[in-house]
């Protein structure tokens, strides 16, 4: 992993502050909806996928493939953290970030069950993230999160039936 021996954390805020300015934040805030607004924005699908991830492993990824992107996050988790890893995953795709966690083998297996682990690991997995990458990623995310916050009235991330029911009803109204 390549690691910064120092970082401009007032650099650093500003940026985050200016890619914080330029989202489009739903209202109220549904971390579904802002993926979705990223998607368009990028001109490529977004896939979240809720995994009960390994243990000893990440607790989010985000995969570049060729035609689309894959947020990864832990779904044994609560709520809010799963947003949290979201929101992580999605600012290293904001920043531009080009690296991720190793893939090991396991991952490989159960994101991909099809495929043999070792071509998923060759193609998908990469070197890692600067310290600073990661910096800006916490810190991009933990904005998104306090902005969104002071307007919350719904869980961050309701099960598929509760968002089904929640859809049913505002078309109801």
């Amino acid at each position: 992993m390549r690691h910064t021996a120092w970082v401009d954390l007032a650099a650093l805020a500003a940026r985050c502050r200016a890619r914080l300015a330029e989202l489009e934040l739903p209202r109220p805030f549904d971390i579904r909806a802002l993926c979705r607004g990223v998607e368009r924005r990028r001109g490529r699908p977004l896939v979240l996928l809720g995994l009960a991830l390994p243990a000893d492993g990440p607790r989010g990824l985000w995969i570049s493939a060729a035609e689309r992107d894959y947020l990864i996050y832990e779904r044994n988790t609560s709520p809010l953290h799963q947003e949290h890893i979201i929101l992580h995953e999605l600012s290293h795709l904001l920043c531009g970030h080009t690296g991720t966690a190793t893939l090991t083998e396991e991952h490989a297996r159960l994101l991909f069950p099809a495929l043999d682990p070792g071509m998923v690991g060759r193609v998908l997995g990469r070197t890692g993230y600067s310290t600073e990458e990661e910096q800006e990623a916490e810190l991009l995310a933990s904005m998104i999160l306090r902005t969104v916050q002071r307007n919350r009235t719904v869980p961050a991330i309701p099960d598929e039936a509760t968002a089904e029911n929640l859809r049913r009803l505002e078309a109801g109204l």
